[in-house]
């Protein structure tokens, strides 16, 4: 993690300092962050208790995944813009309150069909955390500080599918599945307290889009048609796709090809998400020495290396246990840059629509990721194969989208206030 500095860095034209320090105003929006990968993972160890409970079929259980996702996504699209006209505190607040009310919904359902409609609204509430959080990281600091606590939520987004599993495993140890939302209404509650005490508005009424909301999405439209920035927003989105195909497939590969125990398995997971987390560090420690593209474009070439290496690994020698672990690992690390460097480039290039360029960004992320993660298990389970082809031609076209569309060595996006010579 980083360690901020006590100085306050606040972009041109700005609100006043902020009343909060830097480091409690990352920390709280890491935790917004933090809350819809656990709201994804938390309760998956209680699917088979849920479908009883319920009546319900697997693929109806399933279905209450899907369906927070979707919700991650349109949340997204609609406050992100929303958010560049009427600023960030209100949006945060009322986002993490409906998380709050559909977590107790999704605790009380009665059917499968009310908590389906419930995971929706709570995906499209948890949006707001995440997608704010990124808007008023844009609003508050600018130079090698940008970059360095993107890192830091990137990292929070690697260790927190880690976390979940295992904490919901905890919780159902001890009581049911409606539990889990219970936890996740807790966890709600407190985050609205540490947003009313410790997240300022940081979207003054001068610097918000005149015009009302319908200018805040004829801006995030012409976000869309620039060519530079929908490049990052691709590399992140296909980078995404790539890691959730791991995410999704990775515990049929190790626990049913390669025979490893569960516990082993959540060892060699949680080994990868160290992987993000180290390259995360690296990644903030050379923020403000190297150029962003220069790492940006560092990490897709990892991520392809290591995805290439495993096909070609798998395809010459067969099933390896230690080979599988350790090309994922490296590509785990190449995405621990890539996760940063996009976030931080693609928000810098539109500092004049943060909420709209966050909503692209994460949208798009979490969009490619949903529909990356059913088609390991399409192309068959005899073989690791499926997972890596895929995590490759993700990677590979992160690896088009950064030179075809980005082109990274041109420098464009680099945050304001940087070294010397990375503009």
């Amino acid at each position: 993690m980083v360690s901020p500095s006590p100085s306050r860095t606040a972009a041109p034209g700005a609100a006043a300092p902020l009343a909060v320090r830097p480091a409690l105003l990352v920390t709280v929006l890491a935790a917004l962050t933090a809350v819809a990968p656990l709201a994804i993972d938390m309760y998956v160890p209680g699917f088979p208790a849920m479908g009883e409970t319920l009546d319900a079929s697997s693929s109806a259980v399933q279905l209450t995944m899907t369906a927070f996702l979707a919700g991650l996504v349109v949340g997204q699209l609609l406050i992100g813009p929303v958010s560049d006209s009427v600023g960030r505190r209100r949006l945060l607040m009322a986002g993490t309150t409906g998380f709050i009310v559909c977590s107790v919904a999704c605790a009380a359902a009665p059917d499968i069909t009310l908590l389906t409609a419930a995971r929706f609204l709570q995906g499209v509430a948890a949006a707001a955390g995440m997608v704010l959080a990124r808007a008023v990281l844009t609003d508050r600091f600018q130079g090698a500080d940008l970059p360095r606590y993107f890192a830091v939520l990137s990292q929070i987004m690697g260790v927190a599918p880690v976390a979940a599993p295992v904490l919901g495993g905890a919780v159902l140890s001890v009581s049911s599945w409606r539990a889990v939302f219970a936890v996740l209404t807790l966890i709600g509650v407190l985050l609205l307290l540490a947003v009313v005490r410790r997240v300022p508005e940081t979207l003054p009424p001068e610097r918000r889009h005149g015009g009302g909301v319908g200018s805040t999405f004829r801006a995030m439209g012409a976000l869309l048609g620039r060519r530079t920035f929908m490049g990052y927003v691709l590399v992140l989105a296909c980078v995404s796709a790539a890691l959730f195909s791991y995410i999704s497939g990775s515990s049929f590969v190790f626990e049913e090809i390669h025979g490893v125990s569960s516990t082993l398995y959540s060892l060699i997971f949680a080994s990868n998400a160290v992987g993000i987390l180290i390259s995360g560090f690296v990644f903030q420690k050379l923020a403000g020495r190297l150029r962003l593209n220069t790492l940006l474009s560092a990490g897709v070439g990892i991520a392809l290396l290591g995805a290439l290496a495993q096909v070609l690994l798998v395809a010459a020698a067969g099933e390896t246990l230690a080979g599988t672990w350790a090309t994922l690992f490296v590509t785990c690390f190449g995405i621990g840059m890539v996760f940063p460097g996009t976030m931080s480039i693609g928000q810098s290039l539109a500092r004049h629509a943060p909420g709209a360029a966050s909503a692209l960004l994460g949208g798009c992320q979490f969009l490619f990721g949903a529909v990356a993660s059913p088609l390991v298990g399409l192309f068959g389970e005899d073989s690791s194969l499926p997972m890596a082809t895929i995590m490759l031609a993700s990677l590979a076209a992160a690896g088009l989208a950064l030179t075809a569309l980005a082109r990274p060595w041109q420098g464009q996006g680099e945050p304001e206030g940087g070294r010397p010579g990375t503009r």
